[in-house]
């Protein structure tokens, strides 16, 4: 097992810090906008319990689109994968996130998989509880247990800006309940899913869960199941075809570390057996994904070996 050096971290922070100037913060969502495009921050957790980090790995980022992972894992744990996945698909797509061109391309109309959008409302949709807060807060305790943190919440001004300017996920709503994908109240799955997407944490936090999915579902402290086997297998596999947004090839061939990426900057990874890393850097490329956090994981996975390929 390999020693994560912390003077070797903060030097891959300061040399990717360099490329913030060519990406942009996601300011659709007027909250994330705020951010400094120059922040960036790096955590590995390792099976031993060891953390080693650089940049300021206090700051809180909102989870957005790496929700998507952590909700999946909770609803196939919830309700196996043949009802998951006859109402999602398990294919990567070439399109964007946000995109609702193949859902009127795929017969029948189901989202291709669960990590563009439309596939995690759909998934979001299938989180148990008879209202919007039971199955928020069904969704926290979960994200606190894999993180091992109590403190976790959601950041209700993010939530309450994305529920405000969230006119397309809205569309792919009404889209999904026209083809009976979902069939509750769409302001009630756009409440739910937008505190979703807030919920936020620290690097270390991210680092753990990562952990967590590295460890085929085991906690690394207690050695407890969090999750089955299978639907950590399941879950990184999505991180590998679908985590990056439809950036996942290039990302798989240059980095080939399971990940999943969110709009505010963040990146979740897991190296089976390995590590956990959370990185945060909100300086965005064209993609969405976080520019200067894949500069970071390709300076670290070149130095640490960690492609799984």
């Amino acid at each position: 097992m390999p020693v994560y050096s912390q003077e070797e971290l903060v030097r891959f922070v300061e040399e990717a810090k360099q490329y913030a100037r060519y990406g942009k913060v996601a300011d659709y969502i007027p909250a994330l906008g705020k951010a400094d495009p120059n922040e960036l921050s790096i955590a590995v957790y390792t099976p031993d319990g060891k953390v080693a980090s650089a940049g300021d790995v206090t700051v809180k980022v909102t989870l957005q689109s790496i929700s998507k992972i952590i909700a999946l894992a909770l609803v196939l744990i919830d309700r196996g994968e043949d009802e998951v996945f006859r109402k999602v698909g398990m294919e990567p797509t070439g399109d964007p996130f946000n995109s609702i061109a193949k859902l009127e391309e795929v017969q029948p109309a189901k989202p291709l998989n669960p990590m563009i959008n439309a596939g995690a409302l759909a998934v979001t949709h299938m989180i148990r509880g008879r209202s919007v807060e039971e199955r928020l807060e069904r969704l926290l305790a979960f994200v606190r247990r894999l993180a091992g943190n109590e403190q976790i919440a959601y950041s209700e001004e993010v939530a309450r800006s994305e529920f405000e300017t969230a006119f397309l996920n809205r569309s792919l709503c009404y889209f999904l309940k026209q083809h009976r994908i979902i069939d509750e109240d769409v302001e009630e799955l756009m409440d739910l899913y937008t505190k979703q997407c807030a919920i936020e944490m620290t690097c270390i936090d991210l680092a753990r869960i990562g952990l967590v999915f590295a460890l085929d579902g085991r906690d690394p402290h207690s050695g407890e199941r969090l999750m089955p086997l299978d639907v950590a297998r399941i879950c990184k596999t999505f991180m590998v075809t679908c985590g990056m947004y439809n950036a996942s090839g290039e990302f798989a061939i240059k980095i080939g570390i399971p990940a999943k990426s969110g709009v505010s900057g963040g990146i979740l990874a897991a190296v089976p057996g390995r590590c956990g890393i959370g990185i945060f850097g909100p300086a965005l490329d064209d993609k969405g994904n976080s520019l200067t956090g894949i500069k970071l994981l390709e300076r670290l996975a070149r130095t640490y070996s960690l492609s799984i390929f």
